[in-house]
């Protein structure tokens, strides 16, 4: 699938800012023997996505897909080995030294882990404050404003900029992390699974304040999650990844009502329902077996080894990412398109 292609869904008019063709990021690996030829771990192995701006793209799967490194090649903190990123006209893999340093204050990183992301040792209003001081980004007053600024759009109270990471909860500190990624009014935004640390209660708060901000400030975000109830409600779009490659990407009303791709189907088959979670449980679509190594993936389908539906020739060359419906592509030679609408091989259990 193309970018361009990937940019130009129904319904969109917004331009594109973050392209990513072909990205590949392998890991050489210590030789195991003299005689042994070197070991390359393939994490992300020709991944291409668009993302409009002022919308989110989700990037689903579970551990080990390769949706993190996908998001560290973004940003330049993981060794690209091929394939190009463009932040609108510039190039990201093109940049070195302080064009690198400058270009990032046009993207920032939400991470994980509320806790150890932010320094014990350094005040609240001090962690925001130094993205601005190391970008030399406005004069001290400016940047003063600007902190009180950010606690009050992240919901925070300012007298609180005095207090320590320790004296916050652990959705305040996540709220710190979101207004520290804002603090230099970056165009994108990478949330690698901004919630999942959070007690379930606080998850909503903290998507309701992404939202909200998104809105507010045109913000783009590239959204990294295993978990397809929390992206349900915050993705435009969503990428499925297996093994370093999307196997499905649809805009999010379209995937949700229809997911095509095995693995997809497997995916959702684990969200609980409101009316029906016990139904749908019980009738959970179970995938047996280990993906393959990423140090040698199968030739064919990537999936082809736990796909119940695999036939012979799935595991004999890759299957092509093909666009069935307006803006939906799938990597899966056996779904069919039916009167014009694609017909899932394996289907979501009923609950």
């Amino acid at each position: 699938m193309s970018a361009q292609h990937a940019a130009t869904s129904p319904g969109r008019a917004a331009p594109t800012l973050l392209s990513v063709q072909d990205l590949k990021v392998h890991f050489p690996r210590a030789k195991s023997g003299w005689f042994k030829p070197p070991e390359v771990v393939k994490a992300v192995d020709g991944v291409s996505f668009a993302v409009p701006r002022g919308s989110t793209l989700a990037v689903v799967g579970e551990s080990g897909s390769g949706k993190t490194t996908t998001a560290l090649a973004v940003m330049r903190l993981a060794p690209v080995t091929a394939g190009t990123m463009r932040l609108g006209d510039t190039d990201l893999g093109a940049l070195q030294g302080e064009a690198l340093r400058q270009m990032r204050r046009r993207m920032q990183f939400i991470f994980q882990d509320p806790f150890s992301s932010l320094n014990p040792r350094q005040r609240a209003g001090d962690a925001i404050r130094a993205p601005l001081e190391l970008m030399a980004v406005g004069t001290p007053a400016q940047r003063t404003e600007r902190v009180d600024e950010l606690f009050t759009a992240v919901g925070l109270r300012p007298e609180q900029q005095r207090l320590f990471p320790h004296q916050f909860s652990g959705g305040q500190r996540q709220r710190i992390n979101i207004a520290r990624a804002l603090a230099t009014r970056p165009d994108l935004v990478i949330c690698d699974e901004p919630v999942s640390a959070l007690d379930v209660a606080i998850r909503a708060q903290i998507l309701n304040l992404l939202a909200k901000l998104q809105r507010e400030l045109g913000l783009t975000y590239l959204f990294i999650s295993h978990d397809m109830a929390v992206v349900e409600h915050i993705c435009d779009e969503i990428a499925v990844m297996y093994l370093g490659q999307i196997v499905e990407r649809a805009p999010r009303r379209e995937f949700f009502a229809n997911p095509l791709h095995p693995y997809s189907v497997a995916l959702m088959s684990a969200v609980p329902t409101v009316k029906g979670g016990r139904t749908r449980a019980a009738h959970r679509i179970k995938l047996t077996g280990d993906p393959p190594s990423p140090i040698a993936p199968p030739p064919g389908c990537r999936f082809a080894g736990r796909c119940s539906a695999a036939e012979p020739e799935c595991a004999a060359a890759p299957p092509p990412l093909r666009e069935l419906a307006p803006g939906h592509w799938v990597a899966c030679r056996r779904i069919d398109v039916v009167d014009g609408t694609p017909q899932p091989i394996v289907r979501m259990p009923r609950g």
